[in-house]
């Protein structure tokens, strides 16, 4: 059985630095069924592929993503950190991710990093690039700031969008049925749920309402039988190797 499918978070993370060409090419590597990660925009406006808004994490420098060019970027080593084979790993653009994907299948999920309250630009460039890939069949475009999927609808409305939500949402929600509404209401396609979310009842739900749902992140190798389980469609991990073998 092939449920859930199994997608990479920010590549194949367990095993080689996140968001790196070398963590894409060991996810396709290993079979994973799609991918997952973050944009955000460089200072000239072209869409990088990283999750922190600084380099501070990955690259021991103080700088922020939108402070760099996307050529400065890809001069910054953000792979030494995870070990010595992987030094000279820099931050890759949306543009080079969606082309080492044009030879391999599954689902490819894009998350919009926002930091502030101003999305448009990220959202306009992000959408311009996806509407001339091939691959935009296989795009969910997916966010915590609702309001940012709305703007994606707008401007892209073939391309599939996801909601995001975190465990902090219940802190404004009573109950979590109303996430389906709220997901809805913002023109979402499916949700994307933090594991301690994904209850049966709320993926119950998410089904009836016609939504896809995918949950994140999860390395436990239980998830596989609580999302067949919960009829929940899409497994994001860190260490999708180890997730694919415990599917068979």
């Amino acid at each position: 059985m092939n449920s859930p499918h199994i997608i990479a978070h920010r590549g194949d993370s367990r095993n080689a630095p996140e968001n790196t060409m070398a963590a894409f090419r060991s996810a396709i590597k290993c079979g994973a069924d799609g991918v997952e990660f973050d944009v955000q925009l460089a200072a000239d406006g072209v869409p990088v592929v990283v999750h922190d808004y600084d380099l501070q994490r990955t690259a021991g420098r103080r700088e922020k993503i939108g402070e760099l060019t996307s050529k400065q970027l890809a001069q910054v080593d953000v792979g030494k950190w995870f070990g010595e084979k992987f030094a000279g790993e820099t931050v890759p653009t949306l543009l080079s991710i969606l082309e080492m994907y044009s030879n391999s299948g599954g689902p490819i999920f894009i998350e919009l990093k926002c930091e502030s309250g101003d999305y448009s630009d990220l959202v306009t460039n992000v959408c311009d690039l996806i509407r001339e890939s091939p691959l935009m069949p296989r795009v969910i475009v997916k966010s915590f700031r609702l309001a940012a999927i709305g703007e994606v609808r707008f401007r892209l409305p073939d391309v599939q969008t996801a909601a995001l939500f975190e465990p902090s949402i219940m802190t404004i929600l009573r109950r979590r049925q109303y996430i389906i509404a709220m997901a809805r209401e913002f023109g979402a396609h499916q949700i994307s749920l933090h594991t301690s979310l994904a209850t049966a009842k709320l993926a119950e739900l998410a089904k009836q309402s016609g939504m896809p749902t995918t949950v994140w992140t999860a390395d436990s190798s239980r998830w596989i039988a609580r999302c067949r389980e919960r009829n929940i469609d899409n497994l994001i991990t860190n260490d999708p190797g180890k997730m694919l073998a415990a599917r068979r």
